[in-house]
Parts: C-alpha cells; structure tokens; sequence
C-alpha cells in the first residue's frame, strides 16, 4: 500500500527550520546564561579578592605602624639608657658594691663593718680675697677663658663616713693605714674611737670619714681582682 503525503514540502523544510532554529536559540540561551553566571562568579570572586587586598593593606599598614612605633620605642629607649648610664657614671664614678668591697678587703683580721653611709655633696666654695672690682672681672674673664666648663654633676663631692668594731686601737690603725693607700679613697680620718664590752668581751668601735677620690677610673680586671679578693677574704 502507498503512503501519500499530503503536506506539503515547504511547510515540512519550515518546520524544520523553525526546529532547528528554536534548538539553536535554546543553546544560544545556555551558553548566554553560563556565560552571564561565569561573568557574575568572576565579578563576585574579583570583589572578594578586592576586600581581602584591602584588608591585608591595611593589616600591613598597621604592623607597618607597629613596627615604626616599636622602633621608635627602641631608639628612645636606647637614649635613655645612654642618659642614665652617663648620669650613673657622673653621680656615682665607682660602683657601691665595688667600694664597700675595697672597704670590706682593708679590713684587719677580726675586725668587721657596722655602717657606711655616702652623700654627695658639693665642694666648699673658699671666700674670695678682698680686690678691686676691675681685678675681679678681669680675673673671672681670665679664668672663664681658660678653664673648661665642667658639669655640676663632675664637681660632687663624695663624702663616705664609716663605722666600724676592732679588736684594738692598733687595728684601727692599720685600717685607716690601709685605706689611705687604696686607689678609692682619700682625706681618710679618725672621727672617734671607744672602748666597748659585752659580756666579757672588749672590742673597739670607731667611726671614720673619707673621700673618693674623683680622679679614679677602674677598669674591668681592677674591678675583678677587687671582687676576686673580696670573695676570698668573705669566704
């Protein structure tokens, strides 16, 4: 039996190519809208990135900050420590611990340290000569001249008073002896010397004044021999 077609072939050729172009308009469609999604992603991506860039930024800005703040902090520090080791160094020449060493090494056997006591003072303007006031100011212009300008702080005078037990006067004597010839110190004088007595013991206890001397200037090994000696006569 035949089959007769009775469309015709125009329509059937439309059809298709309205098919064809429908098909191509859907996948024109998905690769417009995976496109558009692609584009929103990178967008979306590109904007995240932007504020992580920024906020990285400005966490750099601030360590950047912080390290500059720190640094600065140091560089004060660093002065500081400069001034005060200059002022230790002006006000106090010697170390305590290394005078009360030398004190405690000059020490006659038995004999043994009650007090010490330092004050810094200033040094004893002496009066003036009656002169003529042009002889006055040509002398203080003279003498300003000269003369460096030294701190105040290079003009104290450190004062030391001493009190002390001895057996006998003799070690008394031996001690101001001792402390006379040491490198510190220097007007080293007898204040008082008194007899005491506890139980059935008598001893003597005295009392000394001294100077340090402004001139003096230890090195590191001075200062280990006196440290050195001071362990050995301690222990």
């Amino acid at each position: 039996m035949l089959n007769i077609n009775f469309v015709p072939d125009d329509y059937i050729q439309s059809s298709e190519s309205r098919r064809t172009n429908l098909m191509y308009l859907v996948l024109f469609g998905v690769v417009m809208a995976a496109l558009g999604g692609s584009f929103v992603s990178i967008k979306i991506r590109l904007r995240a990135l932007c504020a992580r860039e920024r906020l990285v930024n400005e966490k750099t800005a601030q360590a950047q900050d912080a390290i500059r703040q720190f640094e600065e902090l140091q560089t004060k520090r660093r002065a500081m420590m400069k001034t005060a080791l200059t002022t230790a160094e002006l006000l106090e020449p010697v170390p305590r611990s290394i005078l009360l060493a030398s004190l405690t090494n000059n020490l006659p056997e038995g004999a043994s340290l009650l007090r010490l006591n330092l004050v810094q003072k200033e040094p004893k303007q002496t009066p003036p000569v009656a002169t003529s006031n042009q002889y006055r100011a040509a002398q203080a212009k003279n003498a300003a001249d000269t003369q460096p300008k030294v701190s105040r702080e290079k003009l104290l005078e450190t004062h030391i008073d001493i009190e002390g037990v001895a057996a006998s006067d003799l070690q008394v004597a031996a001690y101001i002896e001792s402390l006379s010839n040491s490198r510190l110190l220097e007007h080293v004088a007898l204040v008082e010397s008194k007899e005491n007595k506890i139980k059935n013991s008598v001893f003597r206890q005295f009392r000394l004044t001294a100077m340090l001397r402004k001139d003096v200037h230890l090195t590191s090994r001075d200062i280990d021999l006196i440290r050195a000696k001071r362990e050995k006569v301690v222990f």
